[in-house]
């Protein structure tokens, strides 16, 4: 695929996407494959242009989707991606971090700034308080509700830390590319359980029925018999 065509998809077709100021890279599929149940309310954190929400539509068709993102210019690009593929999502222009609501969702995903350094073209954040922002998202998930996150294997720690607080029955999934380390870890857990973390074997970020076949990694685990 060139940098020249305009539409690019994701899951071997069944997402399709706008070139435009920030294109998603697999942590978005990796991410959405990360939902273990079937939520009836989603939001999705620093939405950007909606691929993670937009694969999770793929999996959970009648679950109602909300971002919320800081940038008004990719909340317009997350509405045309939508459009492109039929899927409805409210989009609301605010910062998580100080968003003033009373909502709470049944699944709260994010795809964090866990990045440094200066700003880039497509005004998303940078330099974020990762800590603060998953102890914002964790508040939106309702009691017994799941938080799921992907970050840099390198954040583990200060992710963990700020959901252990509300935080039960943690889930931590290693991804590896070329390296013996982790380069990604998805880190989930259900707010106001007391169940204890669970470390899995992982798997390679390159992993074909993720990526290409659109499975979820439970799924996956089922196939390998480490469910």
């Amino acid at each position: 695929m060139t940098e020249k065509q305009e539409i690019f998809t994701l899951m071997d077709g069944r997402i399709k996407m706008r070139r435009g100021r920030y294109n998603p890279t697999s942590d978005a599929v990796w991410l959405a494959s990360f939902i273990s149940s079937t939520p009836k309310t989603i939001l999705d954190v620093g939405i950007g242009t909606g691929a993670v929400a937009l694969c999770a539509s793929v999996r959970n068709p009648s679950a109602q989707i909300t971002g919320i993102d800081v940038s008004s210019e990719m909340l317009t690009e997350c509405a045309s991606n939508a459009a492109l593929n039929g899927i409805n999502i409210e989009l609301i222009l605010g910062d998580i971090l100080n968003w003033k609501t009373d909502r709470t969702f049944d699944l709260v995903m994010t795809n964090p700034p866990y990045f440094k350094g200066s700003p880039a073209h497509h005004n998303a954040h940078h330099n974020a308080d990762l800590g603060a922002w998953t102890a914002r998202c964790v508040a939106r998930v309702r009691p017994r509700g799941t938080f799921i996150t992907i970050v840099d294997a390198a954040c583990t720690a200060t992710v963990i830390s700020a959901m252990t607080h509300a935080c039960g029955d943690i889930q931590i999934f290693p991804l590896f590319g070329a390296k013996n380390t982790a380069e990604r870890v998805l880190i989930g857990g259900r707010v106001g359980t007391k169940g204890g973390s669970k470390i899995y074997q992982g798997l390679s970020m390159n992993t074909d029925a993720i990526l290409r076949d659109g499975l979820t990694i439970d799924a996956i685990l089922a196939m390998l018999g480490q469910s």
